[in-house]
């Protein structure tokens, strides 16, 4: 079966659900999804790495995201790409940033976890679910205060209300895998 297909099949057993849902955005929905029992399984992960890591920015010296959704996300890139990419072109490797929700209480009070690439290296943005881009652009916002560049945003799925809009305005290209739609019967 195709990658992508089985991905989805699995997004659809495993973290799909039709109801009456209140989402962080503080909004209600009739579609919840969350990837996390797809991307925290060992085949889901290294499906939706494989797909992601070909979306990548090809100058990207980094992927990273906002921690939690996109801890194992940004950590199976940068796996997949150290994998695929190591006697060929070690070039396209990318290491993994996490960006905290709040900055480190003690030490350096860093927002920003994991091998730091220098200032002005491109930073690709993983996401798992997106749906009006808040969480995104906050980690676009933090990484380009460190001084990085920040032009694309990939999610697992785009619910379709409004992120990519809201990134538009910021100029944010957002990539997905999947959109809500491809969930259910339209």
């Amino acid at each position: 079966m195709d990658c992508r297909l089985e991905l989805l099949e699995m997004l659809k057993e495993r973290s799909y659900r039709k109801g009456e849902f209140k989402l962080s955005s503080g909004e209600t929905s009739d579609h919840y999804i969350n990837c996390k029992p797809v991307i925290l399984n060992a085949k889901g992960l290294r499906m939706v790495s494989e797909l992601m890591m070909v979306e990548v920015d090809n100058d990207a010296k980094a992927v990273a995201g906002l921690t939690l959704g996109a801890d194992p996300l940004v950590s199976g890139v940068a796996m997949h790409s150290y994998n695929f990419w190591n006697n060929n072109r070690p070039e396209y490797i990318v290491n993994a940033l996490i960006i905290r929700k709040e900055p480190k209480g003690h030490g350096t009070g860093a927002w920003i976890e994991g091998p730091l690439p220098p200032e002005g290296s491109k930073v690709t943005v993983l996401e798992d679910v997106v749906t009006t881009g808040g969480s995104s652009l906050k980690a676009v916002e933090k990484l380009r205060e460190a001084g990085y560049v920040v032009t694309t945003v990939l999610a697992v799925v785009d619910r379709l209300e409004g992120g990519r809009e809201a990134m538009e305005k910021s100029g944010i290209n957002l990539k997905s895998i999947f959109t809500l739609d491809e969930f259910y019967e339209v």
